[in-house]
Parts: C-alpha cells; sequence; structure tokens
C-alpha cells in the first residue's frame, strides 16, 4: 500500500490512479490529520508526501513519522515546487529518503517509486562491517559509535554501508546516487552531500572517518 498525501484533488487522484495501474495499491489523503487516522489503522511500503499542505505541512509531518519507533523506517518521497531548492535540503536533512518536483511526468514519477521501493526491500545479508569504533550490523539493521547505538534513516544506513563495504576506495557521487537510490539523479549531487552531512554529524567522532575527496566524491578511511 502506497499513501498519497497532497491537498490539490486533481493530482492526488492522478497519482492514485496511475500508482494502481502500474499494479500498486494506494490511498490518497487531503491532510496531515486525515493521514494519521489512517496510519493508525495500516503501515504502508511508501509515503509520498507533499510539501505545502494545510495545517500541518509536509515537512512537520515527515519529522513526526522519523521520530516514531513505528513509522521512522517507511520510505517517503517528498512532493516539491520545481526550483524549491531550500525545500528539498531540508526534506532530505529531516529524513526523506528522495524528492520530486512538480510538474512531474508519470513515468518518471513510478520509476522512482519502484526505485525506492526496491531499495528498502533488499534482503540484507548476515553480517557485520566496522572500522575502529564503528559498526554496523547488516542484518540487525543497527549502527553503533563506540557502543552506543545511533539512529539512522534507511538512506544514510545504506550509504554508510555501502562505504564500509569499499573501505580505502573512493566512490564518486554519480557511483553513490546510482547504487544508493537506484536510478540517474541528472547530476544532482546535492543529495549525496546533504546525506554525508548528516551521516557525520550523527556518527558523532567517527563522522570524521568519512573523507572528502575533493572533486571526485567520499571514502571512508583508517582511524587516525
Amino acid at each position: 500500500m502506497i499513501y498519497c498525501v497532497e491537498d490539490e484533488r486533481n493530482i492526488r487522484e492522478l497519482i492514485v490512479y496511475t500508482l494502481e495501474t502500474s499494479g500498486f495499491e494506494a490511498k490518497g489523503f487531503a491532510s496531515g490529520a486525515e493521514f494519521f487516522q489512517d496510519l493508525a489503522l495500516e503501515k504502508p511500503e511508501l509515503i509520498l508526501l507533499d510539501i505545502m499542505l494545510p495545517g500541518e505541512d509536509g515537512l512537520e509531518i515527515l519529522k513526526k513519522l522519523k521520530n516514531s519507533t513505528n513509522t521512522k523506517d517507511i520510505p517517503v518521497i517528498m512532493v516539491t515546487a520545481r526550483g524549491a531548492e531550500y525545500d528539498k535540503v531540508l526534506g532530505l536533512d529531516s529524513g526523506a529518503d528522495d524528492y520530486i518536483a512538480k510538474p512531474f511526468g508519470m513515468m518518471e514519477f513510478v520509476a522512482r517509486v519502484k526505485a525506492l521501493l526496491r531499495r528498502s526491500k533488499k534482503v540484507p545479508s548476515n553480517r557485520r562491517l566496522g572500522i575502529g569504533k564503528l559498526e554496523l550490523d547488516v542484518n540487525k539493521h543497527v549502527v553503533t559509535v563506540d557502543g552506543e547505538e545511533t539512529v539512522l534513516t534507511l538512506k544514510e544506513f545504506q550509504l554508510l554501508q555501502y562505504l564500509l563495504e569499499n573501505v580505502g576506495i573512493v566512490l564518486s557521487r554519480d557511483q553513490l546516487l546510482a547504487h544508493i537510490w537506484g536510478y540517474d539523479f541528472d547530476g544532482e549531487t546535492r543529495t549525496v552531500d546533504v546525506h554525508i552531512r548528516t551521516l557525520r554529524q550523527k556518527l558523532g567522532t567517527c563522522g570524521e572517518l568519512i573523507e572528502t575527496v575533493r572533486g571526485v566524491g567520499y571514502r571512508i578511511g583508517e582511524p587516525r
């Protein structure tokens, strides 16, 4: 089930119709209040969340979702106005997994939904990755820094896992976009930079393990 929170009726109905004709189950909601009422009864696979909503806006709803243990792992795609760079960055900083700008084509929209669902449903292997005081348990989906658990969003976890799987190797922004997000972002590498910044902050003293290689990308190196 995919939930779409969008106050513009025509857009909401088009999105739900497109998802249903693409083989998904979908429900539309005109406001955060309606959405949360239904969310108490059913947990969706993915949430499409418009930023401009009556009452609580999309960013406020997103923060509530990511602060709840019951909903923090549900993938979220933010729907923004075209060119609203600040909204995109703020949404990613707050834990959104992806964003799409209005107006958007339905084929691109469905491709992004499928890509995000594909990434979020990936079955992890039973193993641990780590370096220094940083440890990532792939199977349990847990990250610890010096023995203390650190809460990451799905994309932050996947990004850290990919870096740890390639210790010492420089990964370009395009490589990270293709591997983590699963499709071409048309060069919008700002997405990677935002996630790296928040990941470093959440890792505290281990954040410095993620090195910036100017003009290329990022890598995880040995503890200093």
